[in-house]
């Protein structure tokens, strides 16, 4: 397993199974197929709504003895809905009751954007907290009382632009240590991925193969002509040069998949050596396109903007 290390030399395996969009009926068999085709990071969130059958299907796991806890690395999500500084530590407990764990590896704060407290979702920007009513720096005040009590190893954020983790860094005690964020070939993130390398940041990608929800008219990454070429030339997949790329990047990926065989062919993408010439041509790809843009958070009357969350 390729694993990339924190600054207090913690492994971060830098390939794990994401599980949003994974149905509850599904990714308790997806978890167990993923242990024993050799994962050890799983990705999760409060939002996903599955976290309890993840839960259940680590537990079967250690019963089984197919790991140990301290074999696996789980990461796990503060929502919108909490990030009010008192509701941070309530948020991590309901994650760890759910999973049955006692610390997470990773919890991060799943997005810059505050909903008031019992909205999961919003309809309208009253359901909405202001950026000044509900700062950052007050929320990654509370995670970062959760590394200091040990429920969560280590803390990060998600969605976070180089402005916002700049005001993280100035503004607090500890600094985020792992920034989640899309991350593709058609959305390669130069800029931010030389700036959290250069702070001791490490980046995990999302939707790191591109997305079923790319516009009608985008091939999709994985029949890309220059992706399916390289994959011919190293007798591979195009999903697993995919993979491949941002790992040689020293990125992290964690492509979601509750399909037995596609679980396995992902994990094989750790076999998958790409060149410099590979690399080059691949970024090439870069059409600034993406995905997840965060526009559900933008409402009329609200504070947030596609311009205030993605600043520059």
């Amino acid at each position: 397993m390729k694993t990339i290390k924190f600054e207090n030399g913690d492994i971060f395996p830098a390939l794990g199974l994401g599980t949003w969009l994974s149905k509850k009926n599904e990714v308790y068999d997806a978890v167990l197929a993923a242990i024993k085709a050799g994962y050890r990071h799983i990705d999760c969130a409060y939002i996903y709504g599955n976290e309890k059958e993840i839960g259940a299907a680590l537990h079967e796991a250690f019963k089984l003895g197919l790991v140990k806890r301290q074999d696996l690395f789980i990461t796990s999500k503060l929502w919108n809905s909490d990030h009010a500084p008192e509701r941070v530590e309530l948020a991590i407990r309901k994650s760890l009751a759910d999973l049955q764990l006692d610390y997470l590896d990773l919890y991060l704060i799943h997005w810059p954007v505050a909903f008031k407290t019992g909205h999961d979702q919003v309809k309208s920007s009253a359901d909405l907290f202001t950026r000044a009513e509900m700062p950052l720096s007050g929320t990654w005040k509370a995670m970062e009382q959760l590394k200091k009590a040990g429920l969560a190893r280590h803390i990060g954020v998600s969605n976070f632009d180089i402005p916002k983790l700049t005001r993280l860094m100035k503004g607090g005690e500890l600094k985020p240590e792992v920034n989640q964020v899309e991350l593709h070939p058609y959305l390669q993130q130069a800029d931010l991925l030389a700036f959290c390398q250069e702070n001791g940041v490490l980046l995990t990608a999302y939707a790191p193969l591109g997305s079923r929800n790319l516009m009608q008219s985008e091939a999709g990454l994985t029949r890309e002509k220059l992706i399916v070429d390289i994959a011919v030339k190293h007798g591979c997949t195009p999903a697993q040069v995919l993979l491949a790329w941002n790992m040689e990047r020293d990125v992290v990926v964690i492509p979601k998949s509750v399909n037995e065989c596609r679980i396995a062919e992902n994990f094989g993408s750790l076999n998958v050596k790409l060149d410099a010439d590979d690399m080059a041509q691949i970024s090439t790809l870069e059409r600034n396109l993406r995905i997840t843009t965060g526009a559900f958070f933008i409402l009329p009357g609200g504070d947030y903007t596609l311009e205030n969350m993605w600043e520059k």
